[in-house]
């Protein structure tokens, strides 16, 4: 027998819409709107009733970034689950030093070329007074390896960003960081990802990806 065997299934949200507009959000922190409220419930409640597993999420952990448009969702979710809420500055999205608070349609012109040079080159993000994506990388990247260490049979809620789940997906998936564009991780995307600790080897599978909005087109 190996000296070590668990699961632990971890489920993903990402924060509904929040207020301000078509702007770049990194720690910018501005609360949700009602549709970013009823999204994310809606997310929740289908993955309760209507969810691949067929059972309400017995969640032991809630995990959030401290952002607004995070931690109050979660926060409000946890008590009425009676579940534990850790707030983990490690699952806040990049900072974007001054590109934060721009018109995306703005961002997306004064960024085209750190973007075209990353799409070869990790290094070449590197927001302006902000955090370059290898520090953000590894940031994320070591909150995602402590999960490995909850007990076996943890069911964890994580609510964070789109910036962080386009970290952490395609390092599960085994993809490229700067070609996860393809990926879709609308508002109050939900994920499902289950890790498997045997003997010390740590392996991460995807179940299922935005089924929040796919079920929800189900029950229209």
């Amino acid at each position: 027998m190996p000296d070590t065997c668990k699961k632990i299934v971890i489920d993903f949200m990402r924060h509904g819409e929040p207020e301000g507009g078509d702007i770049l959000r990194g720690r910018v922190d501005p609360v949700l709107t009602e549709t970013g409220w009823d999204q994310m419930r809606r997310a929740v409640s289908l993955s309760e009733s209507n969810g691949p597993s067929r059972k309400t999420p017995n969640w032991t952990e809630i995990i959030s970034s401290p952002l607004q448009r995070c931690c109050h969702f979660a926060e409000k979710t946890a008590e009425r689950m009676n579940c534990l809420t850790t707030i983990d500055n490690q699952w806040q999205e990049i900072d974007y030093g001054d590109w934060d608070g721009m018109l995306v349609s703005d961002w997306r012109k004064v960024a085209a070329e750190q973007f075209k040079a990353f799409k070869n080159d990790l290094s070449a993000l590197a927001p302006p007074n902000g955090e370059d994506y290898l520090s953000f990388k590894e940031r994320v990247l070591a909150a995602w390896e402590k999960i490995a260490t909850k007990p076996d049979g943890s069911h964890l809620l994580i609510v964070t960003h789109g910036g962080v789940l386009r970290v952490i997906l395609p390092s599960v998936l085994g993809m490229p960081l700067n070609r996860s564009f393809p990926l879709h991780i609308p508002f109050a995307c939900l994920s499902r990802v289950l890790i498997e600790v045997i003997d010390g080897s740590v392996n991460a599978s995807l179940i299922f990806h935005n089924a929040g909005e796919y079920l929800a087109g189900e029950n229209q």
